[in-house]
């Protein structure tokens, strides 16, 4: 963000017209107090970044309405509010929530469908044009006061002007039952359209949104249900089986086993018992549970991840901004186009009827809602679709680059492997023993909480050695530490450390497989720690899957060339790289970028936030360190290796369901115009050529969530 400036979040309510929003999003932009802004169609949601956003609401509602009058600004409302309103939406019956298009639409029908019957019998002209005017005024109405609103503001090209141009030239050249049926037929056609986008949106949002309206609270030995955002850190909450844990904590009493696969996408569930720590929107399976809160519902996962599909949403791809871009340019140009097809030929023929109506028909196609929809909803379910599977896109960027890798670069520990070290055994050197060694690893490690670290306490604690405590303790980035233990100088880490502080290293020494610890007291060498991690089940196929694919595999570790080798050979990855510092990885992405193009990164440790920042796409291990995860680009909640090809198997339908839904928008509309041309078209075509496609292409967006990756 920029210094001083403040992001806020608004919902533009009642908006309904995706190139309506976009151009909303350009005029906000322009405000010179506005550092940057963006409305996502999907979610209805108004970002703005400026140093007082809140003073600029009243402006910006007016810019919007400016462009569509019924809408809107509202502050992002709170769970609660958001949970009420979602039920009083449920509680609504489809009739009462569309009534306002459902009657004039009825009637409408009606009366269309006794006019065309008595058409050719007994209505004369003028009683054609009255009951056929009636039921075009009553279905007209909010268009045409729409289209004269946006005239007197300076807005012309937007669809409600299309069609009321559209139809009063029908009306004007006789064409009664053609001026009626296109307007019903577009009224109906944007009913079947908002139906399906609110759909796809509470069908997406729904697939993410996980939050609790309640909680069971145990206070003073009663239980209570609550409002979740109440509850504080620290509190003491039932969670009964076949529940959803409502915030992140740890279990207090109980045991039970935890189905994961709602925040992770992993089916198999876990076990649960007093100390493990529970996420938000897992479910309980078996035994009743108490856990404490360690952090309140707008820090816990469920928020995260509701934010994170919101956030993402917002990130619009190159893609997106070009379709917005070009329909910009797109509508006058075929508005021109019809003026042209009007006037032209007539000139030379004298059948201006049928110009005319050609000139119609190309006014009908050239809405552009159909083509702006297209891309912004296909992203939006390419999103949904990943977090159901435990991937967070952090934006459509993300999903649109990952398109674009020939190079997955993986970390090695917490990445391929599962980061469960364990001491496999410790080898003292000459007037040590095996107990001086841990001893001494033990003093330097106990404040650490590294995978090395805690794996030597814990075999402290199974052997019940008493360590002491460092009265200094100095972190040696890429190297290991350094400590004083009761007066003796520890050093505890590679090689390089030793090396470094003149302790001569005995040749073979931590070279016999398995993650080394070299221990020194002293200056002299103690002995060494071999530390051994287990490879992941599932990273040989994940890595098989993106060979095939085509993409280039490459493992790059800290650790010794022997775990390194062992690990690569396990897995199958194309190359390895060993015993490299931080920066060193920075350098060995870039060579990466250099030999093969676009580059993934994936890890999970704080020193790998900066290779994170630096990739093509970064993607963070959700057990690894929220520094990774900030980092990120995507985040892998279940730390699986298969979600690496996972994500990016929904990039690629994501990205071919989006340049399908153009190819359709712009190919339907542009064979109607040269069958029009040729006379083969009529109005009834262009109509569909704006909504049906429209609705096409929602649906085709829809194909993703319900795909299985």
């Amino acid at each position: 963000h920029v210094a001083g400036m403040v992001e806020k979040t608004y919902i533009v309510q009642d908006l309904d017209c995706a190139n309506c929003a976009a151009r909303m999003e350009a005029r906000i932009q322009k405000m010179p107090e506005v550092e940057d802004a963006s409305i996502t169609f999907a979610t209805k949601q108004l970002k703005v970044l400026a140093k007082d956003p809140d003073s600029l609401v009243g402006e910006m509602e007016q810019l919007c309405k400016n462009i569509e009058k019924t809408v809107y600004l509202e502050a992002k409302p709170d769970t609660r509010k958001q949970a009420e309103s979602q039920n009083n939406d449920e509680k609504n019956s489809f009739f009462r929530q569309y009534a306002d298009d459902l009657i004039p639409i009825a009637v409408g029908l009606v009366i269309f469908i006794v006019g065309m019957i008595l058409e050719h019998s007994v209505l004369n002209g003028w009683m054609s044009l009255v009951l056929f005017g009636a039921g075009f005024l009553l279905l007209g109405a909010p268009v045409l006061k729409e289209a004269a609103y946006n005239i007197s503001k300076g807005q012309a090209f937007d669809e409600n002007f299309l069609m009321s141009v559209a139809t009063i030239a029908a009306f004007c050249i006789g064409e009664y039952p053609e001026g009626m049926g296109v307007m019903l037929f577009y009224r109906i056609g944007e009913l079947f359209e908002h139906i399906a986008v609110e759909r796809s949106r509470s069908q997406i949002m729904e697939a993410v949104d996980m939050r609790p309206e309640t909680a069971l609270l145990e206070k003073d030995g009663e239980v209570n249900e609550v409002p979740a955002e109440d509850i504080k850190t620290g509190d003491i909450l039932i969670v009964r089986p076949g529940d959803r844990i409502p915030l992140d904590g740890v279990v207090t009493e109980g045991e039970s086993r935890i189905d994961t696969s709602p925040v992770t996408g992993e089916p198999v569930p876990v076990a649960a018992r007093v100390g493990t720590e529970l996420i938000s929107g897992c479910v309980n399976e078996q035994g009743l549970l108490k856990m404490k809160v360690i952090k309140p519902l707008e820090e816990s996962m469920v928020t995260k991840i509701l934010d994170s599909v919101e956030n993402a949403a917002a990130g619009k791809p190159k893609i997106d901004r070009f379709i917005t871009r070009f329909a910009r340019i797109y509508t006058p140009i075929v508005v021109a186009l019809a003026v042209l097809i009007a006037i032209v030929p007539s000139l030379f023929t004298g059948n201006w009827q049928y110009w005319i109506t050609t000139a119609i028909t190309f006014l009908v196609i050239s809405c552009p809602c159909a083509l702006v929809i297209s891309v912004p909803l296909a992203f939006f379910s390419g999103i949904g679709a990943g977090s159901k599977k435990g991937i967070l896109f952090k934006g459509g960027l993300s999903l649109e680059a990952l398109t674009k890798i020939k190079v997955v670069v993986m970390d090695k520990t917490g990445t391929l492997t599962k980061g469960d070290f364990t001491v496999q055994r410790i080898v003292p050197a000459d007037g040590f023993s095996e107990e001086d060694v841990l001893k001494a690893a033990a003093a330097c490690e106990a404040g650490s909480t590294h995978l090395i670290a805690a794996s030597i306490m814990r075999e402290v604690d199974v052997r019940g050695i008493k360590a002491s405590g460092a009265e200094s303790v100095e972190e040696l980035s890429g190297k290991g530490i350094k400590a004083t233990v009761d007066g003796n100088v520890i050093l505890c880490g590679n090689a390089k450390l030793l090396n470094s502080n003149l302790v001569i290293v005995p040749h073979g020494a931590g070279t016999d497989g398995g993650t080394a610890v070299l221990i020194a007291i002293d200056g002299n060498f103690a002995g060494v720690i071999y530390i051994a991690d287990t490879v992941k089940p599932d990273a040989a196929d994940a890595i098989s899957k993106l060979k095939k694919w085509g993409l280039a595999t490459v493992m790059l570790t800290g650790d010794d060339k022997t775990s390194a080798s062992d690990v690569a050979g396990a897995v199958g990855v194309d190359r390895a790289f060993a015993q490299l510092m931080p920066s060193d990885k920075v350098d060995a992405m870039e060579h990466m970028r250099r030999d093969y193009g676009g580059v993934m990164f994936v890890g999970d440790g704080i020193n790998d936030a900066p290779v994170l920042a630096g990739a093509d796409v970064g993607a963070a291990m959700g057990s690894g360190a929220d520094a990774a995860i900030e980092a990120a680009d995507v985040v892998f909640m279940n730390s699986s290796v298969e979600a690496i090809p996972d994500a990016i198997s929904i990039a690629r339908s994501t990205s071919t369901i989006a340049w399908q839904n153009v190819a359709m928008a712009l190919g339907i509309k542009f064979i109607v115009m040269i069958l029009g041309i040729a006379g083969m078209a009529n109005i009834w075509a262009a109509v569909f050529a704006d909504t049906g496609v429209a609705m096409l292409c929602i649906l085709n967006a829809l194909r993703i969530l319900i795909r299985k990756f």
